[in-house]
């Protein structure tokens, strides 16, 4: 959508305000998506839930290829939200139940990554169509993003489901069908089921005996009466998903060529070029996140992300300034505002990017997972939503460097509530980490039960 909507501004004469609507209607919209994901995975399984989404958005891909007016396009981004919605939440929770302890982190990070490549690909094409006519161009950019829907669509039907839901929903020799093929051995599929089918009746109390159950009673048990340790565990969850989003990392992907217009850039093409560059960037960083989770943990790399985000962001805000009240533009300035956006969006792939989506679809119990990820993650995409919807509003009124310079603040609270909130979970298996949380009596008790 960034490369698109300088052309789709051009095209539809729409003003600031219709862009940012357009924009950040999606995340908004997501919300409905992610809030409905958590019931409907419970009911239908993970891998239908999937392709749910993915249909959902093909629909919107094509009503804003299609689209003959603002009212038609903007529709379509609000059905395109909802696939978002959805699939952000179930990836990362179907990937982590299918996935054995030692390798989840890099497992489930793995739709981040790929979202980055989807990204990259989406500056690279919008480079490659920018050429075109523009009442053309902008339409092939939105309305290639069917492609990749019908395939995962497709794809997902020769997947396995979720064993820990098929435990849930009293379909065990079904899932420990699926445990043997995503074991090294039969033994470690039995071991694994094992404690799938122990935390289950620890955490539904019995019901996993019975294939009726479809979540009953979660939210409101999640949201009226938690247990010390789900309140820390809901905690934890949002506050990731929080502050992965007040980052401002969606508002610079989205606006990037704003950005880079207002530090100096002022050819299209140009402002276009340089976001393939920063996908460049945020795309090799977040392959070296996924390849070393699993090595050093979520903490570190999630610190280090945070501070080097919190210091880039206050780089960029260093440059704009500079350049708001310098009539020559130095190069010098122009160069670090470029630099400090590919440095800012590294340092969230090495960090938030992927860990908020392995974090949040681990820590929850099996009873609470879901759901739980659901509501966490609809945290994540009303701030999404706010802050895209705002970015240009507030950086009229405080500037670009201003702005900048409140998101790095930000970061600097948000490195704080991570080291203080966020325990580590590397090399633990899914039915051990809601422990991490718990008192050590009720720990203690936990053991016992799986010994």
């Amino acid at each position: 959508m960034s490369g698109a909507v300088l052309f789709i501004k051009e095209d539809m004469k729409i003003t600031s305000t219709q862009v940012e609507i357009l924009v950040g209607s999606l995340n908004v919209c997501s919300l409905i998506g992610s809030l409905a994901s958590g019931k409907t995975s419970d009911w239908i399984g993970r891998r239908y839930t999937i392709i749910l989404a993915a249909a959902t958005f093909l629909i919107g891909a094509i009503l804003m290829g299609l689209a003959p007016s603002y009212s038609i396009l903007l529709v379509g981004r609000l059905i395109a939200g909802i696939g978002v919605g959805y699939s952000l939440m179930i990836a990362p929770v179907y990937v982590a139940e299918l996935s054995p302890t030692l390798t989840r982190g890099f497992l489930t990070s793995l739709p981040e990554v790929f979202i980055n490549i989807g990204i990259l690909l989406g500056y690279i094409s919008n480079y490659a169509l920018s050429g075109l006519p523009e009442t053309l161009n902008w339409r092939l950019m939105l309305g290639l993003a069917a492609v990749p829907a019908v395939v995962v669509a497709i794809g997902v039907l020769t997947m396995p489901e979720s064993p820990r839901w098929l435990v849930m929903r009293g379909r065990r020799d079904e899932a420990r069908k699926v445990l043997i093929k995503t074991s090294e051995t039969k033994e470690e599929a039995e071991l694994r089921l094992k404690e799938i089918v122990e935390a289950a009746s620890f955490s539904l109390g019995g019901a996993s005996s019975s294939s009726a159950w479809q979540g009953e009673g979660v939210w409101k048990e999640m949201i009226f009466r938690p247990s010390r340790q789900l309140r820390r565990i809901l905690i934890a969850a949002i506050g990731v998903n929080f502050f992965m989003q007040a980052s401002g990392n969606d508002a610079v992907v989205y606006y990037s060529p704003e950005v880079f217009r207002d530090a100096g850039i002022a050819n299209r093409r140009q402002q276009v070029g340089v976001t393939v560059i920063m996908g460049l960037a945020k795309t090799s960083f977040v392959l070296i996140s996924a390849f070393y989770l699993d090595k050093f943990g979520r903490r570190p790399l999630l610190l280090l992300g945070s501070i080097g985000m919190a210091l880039s962001l206050a780089g960029l805000g260093l440059g704009s300034k500079y350049l708001q009240y310098s009539d020559e533009k130095p190069i010098w300035a122009i160069v670090l505002c470029v630099v400090a956006v590919c440095s800012a969006v590294s340092f969230f792939s090495i960090g938030l990017g992927p860990i908020t989506w392995v974090y949040s679809s681990e820590i929850f119990p099996m009873k609470f997972r879901a759901q739980g990820s659901s509501l966490a993650i609809s945290v994540n995409r009303l701030v999404s939503g706010v802050v895209s919807m705002t970015f240009l509003s507030i950086s009229r009124e405080i500037s670009f460097g201003g702005t900048f310079f409140a998101l790095s603040a930000i970061m600097v609270v948000g490195t704080v509530f991570f080291y203080f909130f966020l325990p580590e979970t590397k090399g633990k298996s899914l039915e051990e980490i809601g422990t991490l949380f718990e008192d050590r009596v009720e720990n203690d008790q936990y053991k016992l039960l799986l010994s």
